[in-house]
């Protein structure tokens, strides 16, 4: 008789890195090995013997409960622009339609569905025929599986029914800047030349984004990388571009660069997933970038002017919160720091409004 076995699943980034033993057994993908799971029991038991070691009488000061629900949504009528969903090659907690419901149930005005690999322009009017009343939107994203820095790519993507597709997003895991950075590969698709200079392709993309008023994000550029696309994207027309998590260390932006990046009409973007990020993270593949607090995002805000900002999540994956649950903790987060109401509904409505529908 084989001995019993814990079904396991192996868990995924955001950006396709996954984490975790690598044989597997009987056809299960497996992730957490036998040292994670005692890890974890051990801690359960530790976390157990510190609650029985508690005082007696402190049984006795009242009953605890978590808090009721808000009166009023903390999220009502903001727009997520950066949400991972089902169906992908990686892991996604919740489907196209359910995140749409879920949103809608919170009071959101829109969200934007974002894949690596795939469209989403397609499923961002099944979506909305799903959930009528919630507006939904997709896009591209220019990785290897759109061949790369591909025009015609984003012409079909745009003219897919419903014309819902409004986003463009340059190279992401398959960024040169990526892959060369956590060492993935000893190269990957390029934005810029050697000589630093915007390459012609991405021009070419860049005069379609601005001939159909597309959002230009600039994906997992480098710093350096993302200023010369906002300066070419400006010279082709472009009057709608976002900083893709500039905060994150793949990225890298300086204050003083989301100041330019600002000055020349972008908007940078703050998500949810960079205060999850961190070496203490409760999933393995997000202890290996940098934790991004909410005094840091709060201290940006109040340095370069809300008006330059988008808040979003970059959520979506299993084991992590919903969209709108990430979205409502990123905004208490920055409000404890000192962010105000009228910031949050500049970053989380009157900005991304005006990108994807202004």
């Amino acid at each position: 008789m084989k001995p019993f076995q814990l079904l396991r699943w192996k868990l995924s980034s955001c950006c396709g890195h996954e984490f975790g033993y690598e044989s597997t057994h009987e056809g299960v993908r497996t992730c957490a090995t036998r040292r994670d799971f005692l890890k974890g029991a051990a801690a359960g038991v530790a976390g157990l013997s510190a609650l029985a070691a508690l005082p007696a009488g402190s049984g006795a000061q009242g009953r605890m409960y978590p808090p009721p629900p808000p009166a009023t949504s903390p999220v009502e009528g903001l727009i997520d622009f950066h949400v991972h969903t089902a169906p992908d090659v990686f892991g996604r907690a919740l489907a196209d339609d359910e995140e749409a419901a879920l949103s809608k149930d919170r009071g959101m005005e829109a969200v934007v569905l974002k894949s690596h690999t795939a469209l989403t322009a397609d499923r961002a009017w099944l979506a909305r025929r799903r959930v009528p009343g919630m507006k939904v939107f997709g896009g591209i994203t220019l990785n290897g599986s759109a061949g790369g820095i591909n025009v015609d790519a984003v012409r079909w993507m745009w003219r897919m029914q419903g014309g819902l597709g409004r986003v463009v997003w340059f190279p992401t895991f398959d960024a040169n800047n990526h892959v060369t950075r956590l060492k993935e590969a000893p190269s990957g698709i390029k934005v810029v030349g050697d000589d630093g200079k915007v390459l012609p392709a991405v021009r070419e993309v860049l005069k379609e984004c601005a001939a159909q008023k597309l959002v230009v994000e600039t994906g997992h550029s480098s710093s350096a990388e993302v200023l010369s696309l906002i300066e070419a994207a400006r010279d082709a027309g472009c009057d709608r571009i976002v900083v893709t998590h500039a905060e994150f260390d793949v990225i890298g932006m300086t204050v003083d660069q989301m100041k330019k990046a600002g000055s020349m009409g972008a908007k940078m973007e703050i998500a949810t997933l960079g205060a999850l990020y961190g070496p203490t993270a409760h999933l393995a593949f997000m202890r290996n970038s940098k934790h991004v607090s909410f005094k840091e995002s709060a201290d940006h805000v109040k340095e370069v002017g809300a008006q330059h900002f988008i808040i979003s999540t970059d959520l979506g994956q299993t084991a992590n919160p919903s969209p709108p649950d990430g979205l409502g903790w990123l905004i208490a987060g920055l409000m404890s720091q000192g962010i105000t109401k009228e910031q949050i509904q500049t970053m989380g409505r009157e900005n991304p409004g005006k990108l994807l529908m202004g």
